[in-house]
């Protein structure tokens, strides 16, 4: 018998059809385990029954259940193109809406914000698009062989020489659930699923060692290989994990990447931090007569938000920031993650009002911080994300 190591460890994430509902994985769900924490908790209930003694007489099976989880993981690779990225299922549960993969095209013209095609591009107005390394977002549909750009991309595509596939995740009102697939070794130690999973708060920091992504929320039930009862997240066996591929992933370097800011945009080379986070303000249906478990997800109202830090410099597109801030003019805000076909992620945030700098003078260099500043749309539309 021996201690098991925290290292030894495993997760896939999936999609399901049905809340609360295990489906099948493969090797291909595989996403980087960094660290989570998640606990079933039964409800305190309080016993008002006179027992004639001051001893806790304990509660009776069947009181209502609650699992909260925070997990972290790293943006990685995206090797297989022609399927949604692994972490299409987190993304799909923190904005709603099912990835939607573009299969690429063939430039014949165009400039760096402008694109022509051979064939019909099929694209629609916040999908992603990536050329050279660089991703982009569509901001508007010229004819059926051209798009414009939210940004330029540093060199025109090269015509000829086709675009690669770009999985975009975009915000609906309702959310679907997920599960996580927890798995350990040896083989005996208690493998774990988070069924029913409901995504709250989604965070992404850009400038660590690594790409990070961080996502909180609750799930309907942990299922486990130690207590497994058939019929448990509707599987009559606990499942079991995939062969592990000969294949391995790579992390992506938290310092490769480009942010676009401004009313007009433009390229920041000063962002020294930066967080995006999408808050759901969900209310598990967990109090419904007849259940011991969630019966389902209700978000509330959605708040995305920027925390942005940069270099105080005197050039005219900071002091543009300054201005936008003053007089609380939209702008748009985009980041790119990764800098290689493959290993890019896309945020683009189409209307953000900035407050007003803080001036952090505690360094050797003047920072800006622009904190918790929010977007703002018209109908699901605040933010779109996109693999490429």
């Amino acid at each position: 018998m021996a201690y098991i190591s925290s290292n030894a460890n495993r997760w896939y994430c999936a999609k399901e059809n049905a809340y609360g509902q295990i489906p099948p994985i493969t090797a291909a769900n595989r996403i980087p385990a960094v660290g989570m924490s998640a606990q079933l908790q039964r409800a305190k209930s309080q016993r008002k029954d006179k027992t004639g003694s001051r001893t806790w007489a304990g509660l009776p099976p069947g009181t209502r259940t609650q699992v909260n989880f925070d997990l972290k993981t790293y943006m990685r690779d995206w090797a297989d193109t022609s399927n949604l990225p692994p972490h299409g299922p987190l993304f799909e549960a923190a904005m709603g809406a099912a990835g939607n993969l573009w299969n690429g095209g063939l430039p014949v013209g165009g400039t760096q914000s402008s694109v022509n095609f051979a064939t019909p591009h099929g694209l629609n107005p916040g999908q992603g698009i990536a050329s050279n390394g660089e991703i982009r977002f569509v901001a508007a549909v010229a004819d059926p062989h051209t798009v414009v750009l939210n940004a330029p991309f540093t060199a025109a595509p090269v015509p000829g020489l086709p675009l690669g596939p770009v999985a975009t995740y975009a915000l609906a009102s309702s959310l679907p659930s997920f599960s996580l697939f927890d798995y350990w070794d040896p083989a005996t130690a208690v493998q774990r699923v988070l069924a029913g999973g409901a995504i709250d708060r989604t965070t992404i920091n850009l400038n660590g060692d690594f790409h990070e992504f961080e996502f909180k929320g609750s799930a309907q039930d942990i299922v486990d290989s130690a207590s497994f009862i058939a019929g448990q997240g509707g599987a009559s066996a606990f499942p079991v994990e995939p062969a592990i591929a000969s294949s391995t992933y790579s992390p992506v370097p938290g310092n490769l990447g480009q942010v676009w800011l401004g009313v007009i945009a433009n390229q920041f080379l000063s962002v020294s931090a930066a967080s995006i986070e999408i808050l759901n303000n969900i209310d598990m249906r967990a109090r419904e007569f007849g259940s011991a478990i969630p019966q389902g997800i209700a978000p509330g109202d959605r708040e995305i938000s920027v925390t942005l830090e940069l270099f105080g410099q005197d050039d005219v597109n900071t002091l543009a920031l300054y201005q936008a801030a003053r007089q609380r003019a939209p702008m748009g805000v985009m980041f790119q993650l990764g800098n290689a076909g493959g290993q890019l992620l896309g945020i683009y945030l189409r209307s953000v009002v900035p407050a007003v700098p803080e001036f952090d003078d505690s360094d050797t260099r003047l920072k800006w911080k622009f904190d918790d500043t929010r977007a703002q749309g018209t109908s699901d539309d605040e933010i779109v994300i996109a693999f490429g």
